[in-house]
């Protein structure tokens, strides 16, 4: 049966960590780091992350902002307010909360951000120098916080065949780079995969983030596999990940739990990443 990866364990650790570094830049600089949440409409799940990333703020001594728009805001007029986000000096963070509503580009409102605000690792600079293997501070939440997790394990990850099934921009993507920079042999795979289930057998790593409820079968694992669920699914007022989490421990080594295992560790690489934004990084 697989040992459960603490999500909430292991953010913590890192939290410590990010409240003494955030003292010491007040003390000696006098900086107090500042994260600006750009929230568009009235999206359920969207006000929740939002509350999360506000709570996770507090806990760590850092500003939290949310900038609340109706879901009709004109695109122009939401590139403007990110805009006055990036002219602002105690500004060192900027979230713009996704999905945006219909009607509304996110790519073009993304690439508005200032790359050195660009807490969520999303615009095309940041991107490209993940994709080219640059040193960059700002590595989209999700991903970064995976590999602490796989990381937490103690296990050696070098080498091992990794498949990840999703290809977002959030997370599908960067996280097939940052298992590769781990010097993963990576598959990237989704939804529409020949064989899905074969492909994801041969995964020493399976990373599941596809926001379909347990999509991934437990025979779907390799015997002693690293499980990853990334999914968050409401099913009859219970969140469910996107694994067959009972079926799966019975074949992984190690499998993150739905709640409590990405999610904390999402919002943690977030506060992360705003510090190092305060810090100029």
């Amino acid at each position: 049966m697989g040992k459960i990866i603490d999500g909430k364990v292991v953010a913590e650790n890192i939290r410590e960590g990010l409240v003494a570094e955030i003292r010491e830049l007040k003390e000696k600089r006098g900086i107090v780091p500042k994260l600006s949440v750009v929230l568009v409409g009235d999206d359920p799940a969207s006000q929740v992350y939002v509350g999360h990333k506000e709570k996770g703020c507090q806990a760590v001594g850092i500003i939290s902002a949310t900038i609340r728009k109706p879901a009709s805001i004109k695109e122009d007029e939401l590139v403007s307010v990110v805009k006055n986000l990036n002219a602002d000096p105690t500004v060192h963070g900027i979230l713009v909360q996704l999905p945006l509503p219909k009607g509304l580009d996110p790519i073009a409102v993304l690439n508005e951000i200032d790359p050195a605000k660009d807490v969520d690792g999303l615009h095309p600079m940041n991107m490209g120098r993940l994709l080219r293997g640059e040193k960059t501070p700002f590595v989209p939440c999700t991903p970064s916080g995976i590999i602490h997790l796989l990381l937490s394990t103690g296990e050696r990850i070098e080498g091992k065949a990794a498949v990840v099934v999703g290809r977002s921009n959030i997370v599908g993507k960067p996280m097939a780079l940052l298992l590769l920079q781990q010097h993963c042999t990576v598959t990237i795979c989704h939804s529409r995969t020949a064989n899905l289930a074969e492909v994801c057998r041969r995964g020493d790593i399976l990373v599941a983030s596809v926001g379909k409820p347990q999509i991934i079968k437990g025979d779907w694992v390799k015997e002693g596999a690293m499980v990853i669920d990334v999914g968050v699914n409401r099913v009859e007022g219970k969140l469910i990940g996107d694994v067959d989490f009972e079926a799966a421990k019975e074949r992984a080594s190690y499998i993150t739990p739905v709640p409590g295992g990405v999610g904390p560790m999402t919002i943690t690489m977030l506060l992360k990443n705003t510090l190092k934004a305060a810090k100029g990084l």
